[in-house]
């Protein structure tokens, strides 16, 4: 006899509904569980890559009062006022002083950490900072324009150190599967303090010319707070685990970040890592760069963040204002557009905060280089159009946004993580001085040619820029292997291929001797 069995049949928008219970509480049950390691997160970004970004964007509000400033000091000191060419001449140092100052930090910080632990480092940095604020903020009371210039310098070292540290430390607190969003965090905080220097520089706030004092100071509040609550976390797992040797403290610092679930599998793999670094000894700068097992690495390291620096972004701020101007915007709106390209910018990063681990860094960089290649030439056709056809002021607008924001979405953040992830413990901080020395050089050099660049070649400069994503798009592409999800050792593997071809090649071949050092 035939029996019936009733099936209730779901809709399938319930069991969307239901997946959608189910992933929500998963995040919350995370957001629970990491709960340590995102308020660690949140520390170091406030006080590591939020001050570089603040004072990149924060530096012309307060020019004009500033160039004031010195001119009036003078007259009192000499009672003849100073020469409008020495008064650029002074304006020009104390800009460029930032970056003198990052390169310094970013150089002094690998041998450093290395010998006195990335979070002792990183609190040194902030008092650095502090005292750079406090000159600039007493710089008017005091009637002094060379504390402005010594401020600048020391805000350059203190960040430099910074925002060496701070990529490191944030990807060796994080496990595997949330890797990518705690890197991309480093690209988050430094677009908010873009966002914040162009807030805050506002006329209507401290960018007025009894305020700007305080403007130049205000980096001080937020390393103070990291200064105060940084004690209360732990050094990195890692490294507490292969440098220190350290269990217990190895144990408990696991535990604060990462909270009481199964992380055996974690704890495994940077075990592995211990064991294999055991007989690895860390190389010095030089010594990184002649090393055939890191050549893959470097020639990765090197592309990644040239084009980072390289990709126009900084030369897209420039033409902000222009091309602005030339859509007929009012005077008084061009501060408020522009605060929008920064807050599309720190959306866009914070988007790819929670793409990264979904599609990969391999993705996120070759597909925004090519797709930032297309906005730009686009752009480059409308710049050279703008004054046949009215309507391209507003297309080059348009191309400006977009530019912007699919650099936030793919290479500002993935760049970061790739650079920490392909680098083991041992070698990471004299990878990072190279990192450091690429990315303030960069500033600097960029700041002296793009002028001339602008002068002689008006919008077509951006050509120069789609050869450079053109070409680091295709090399991405070709010879950089995914690191989403693997450990550091798998990943190292994947390298070797490259660094080695056919040859048979094992993790374990290295120098037998340890060395802990990272000088020239």
């Amino acid at each position: 006899m035939a029996r019936f069995v009733l099936v209730q049949a779901r809709h399938p928008f319930q069991e969307k509904e239901q997946e959608n219970v189910a992933a929500d509480c998963l995040h919350v049950r995370m957001g629970i569980q990491y709960r340590g390691l995102f308020q660690m997160i949140l520390v170091l970004g406030i006080g590591g890559s939020f001050p570089y970004g603040f004072h990149i964007s924060v530096i012309n509000y307060p020019s004009l009062h500033i160039k004031k400033f010195i001119n009036e000091t003078w007259l009192e000191r000499h009672g003849s006022p100073l020469p409008q060419e020495n008064i650029v001449l002074l304006w020009s140092c104390i800009v460029s002083s930032y970056g003198i100052g990052g390169l310094l930090g970013s150089v002094c910080c690998g041998y450093l950490t290395t010998k006195y632990r990335k979070k002792k480092c990183q609190m040194f940095a902030n008092l650095i900072t502090l005292t750079a604020a406090l000159l600039m903020g007493f710089s008017k009371m005091a009637r002094s324009f060379e504390m402005i210039l010594l401020g600048r310098l020391l805000c350059g070292v203190g960040i430099g150190f910074s925002f060496n540290i701070h990529p490191q430390y944030v990807g060796e607190i994080s496990p595997k599967k949330l890797r990518g969003f705690t890197n991309a965090t480093v690209a988050v905080f430094l677009t908010l303090g873009k966002v914040a220097g162009q807030v805050i520089g506002l006329g209507e706030i401290l960018g007025s010319e009894s305020l700007w004092p305080l403007l130049l100071a205000f980096s001080g509040l937020t390393v103070t707070i990291q200064l105060v609550t940084l004690p209360c976390f732990p050094d990195s797992p890692p490294y507490l685990l292969i440098q220190k040797g350290n269990e217990d403290a190895f144990q408990k610092a696991i535990r604060q970040l990462w909270g009481e679930g199964d992380h055996q599998a974690e704890i495994d793999d940077i075990k592995r890592e211990k064991a294999a670094m055991s007989c690895t000894k860390s190389l010095r700068v030089l010594e990184v760069l002649r090393a055939q097992s890191l050549r893959g690495q470097l020639y990765v390291m090197i592309t990644v963040m040239t084009t980072l620096q390289l990709c126009g972004i900084n030369a897209i701020y420039f033409y902000s204002s222009e091309v602005f101007r030339t859509a007929q915007f009012e005077e008084t709106l061009i501060p408020y557009v522009a605060l929008g390209i920064g807050i599309s910018e720190c959306l866009s990063s914070i988007l790819c905060s929670s793409l990264i681990e979904r599609f990969g860094r391999k993705l996120l960089l070759w597909g925004g280089y090519a797709v930032m290649v297309l906005v730009l030439a686009a752009l480059t056709v409308t710049l050279s159009l703008q004054h046949r056809f009215f309507w391209m002021h507003y297309l080059s607008v348009i191309f400006i946004f977009l530019f912007v924001i699919f650099y936030g979405i793919g290479p500002s953040g993935a760049t970061i993580s790739v650079m920490v992830e392909i680098f083991n413990q041992t070698y990471r901080p004299s990878a990072f001085v190279i990192v450091g020395f690429i990315n303030w050089m960069g500033l600097f050099l960029l700041g002296m040619i793009f002028p001339f660049a602008v002068e002689y070649l008006g919008p077509f400069c951006f050509l120069i820029f789609m050869g450079i994503l053109a070409v680091s798009s295709v090399i991405i592409y070709l010879y950089v292997p995914e690191t989403k999800g693997k450990s550091i050792l798998e990943i190292t593997a994947e390298f070797n291929k490259l660094n080695y071809g056919k040859k048979q090649v094992f993790l374990n071949n290295f120098p037998k001797e340890t060395v802990l050092c990272t000088k020239l």
